[in-house]
């Protein structure tokens, strides 16, 4: 069995590999369209043609999920762990108006502007509502820098490097939380970005097994769990749906919780 070292290292690669290899096939939610594209490919990763509906990047290449990731990895490097300051610094080179993702064409979305679909797949890559919202409050000096109505799924992919390194120590949540709100300072984000980290934990420590997702059910509903949050029970409910439908096959699952 791996040892807890390779597990946080393999935690932080593999969010960033599998990242660059969906990122071809990213945002895909006409399930006909992209079943025309792949028709019977066994294997879809690292698709060669890019058929994101929404931007367009070089197969290899990660979206923002995985530019987040990797610049909270490289912030925890570079100042040994989590450094709010430092992290905000960070988030505004990899995202602001010097890096990749400022260009004319991308910049109309700046600010959350609704164009036609004329003009997309814009070439380069794409800013997610969070991070709009940061890069504006940041730019404005606001110590708050984190979207209070964001509820996107950037709050789990953004905290694996800080779970992977902390998972085991009694702070982990409170390092975890703090990367979370430097762009989603919402209840829902921060509660699910909470939740992912926990199963991560789970898997780092432990390793494979089965019943990952029930210890991570009862710690949600834990009276004296740390950094309780007020939809932790209502997330836990739904883990055990979830948890209903694990025989189900992949495609009739996602459409019974919703594809958003």
């Amino acid at each position: 069995m791996a040892s807890i070292a390779v597990r946080r290292t393999s935690a932080v690669v593999g969010g960033i590999v599998g990242d660059a290899a969906a990122q071809p096939l990213h945002w895909i939610y006409n399930m006909d369209k992209l079943k025309s594209i792949i028709g019977d490919a066994e294997e879809v990763a690292f698709w060669e043609k890019s058929e994101n509906p929404f931007y367009c990047l070089d197969t290899g290449e990660n979206s923002c999920y995985g530019d987040q990731s990797i610049t909270v990895l490289k912030s925890l490097v570079e100042n040994e762990g989590v450094n709010v300051k430092k992290l905000q610094e960070s988030f505004y080179i990899t995202f602001g108006p010097d890096s990749p993702y400022e260009s004319q064409r991308n910049a109309i979305y700046r600010d959350k502007s609704e164009v036609g679909s004329q003009s997309l797949p814009i070439k380069g890559p794409w800013r997610t509502g969070n991070i709009k919202e940061f890069l504006k409050n940041y730019s404005q000096g606001l110590e708050k820098t984190g979207s209070e109505t964001d509820e996107q799924i950037d709050c789990v992919p953004r905290v694996v490097s800080a779970a992977a390194l902390y998972a085991g120590q009694p702070d982990m949540l409170i390092r975890v939380e703090e990367v979370i709100r430097l762009t989603q300072n919402s209840d829902t984000a921060v509660a699910v970005g909470l939740a992912s980290a926990r199963l991560l934990e789970q898997y780092i420590l432990r390793g494979p097994c089965d019943d990952a997702v029930d210890k991570v059910i009862v710690q949600l509903r834990d009276p004296h769990r740390q950094n309780p949050q007020d939809l932790d029970t209502s997330l836990a409910g739904l883990l055990s749906n979830v948890l209903q439908k694990k025989t189900t096959e992949h495609a009739l699952a996602v459409k019974h919780f919703g594809m958003n």
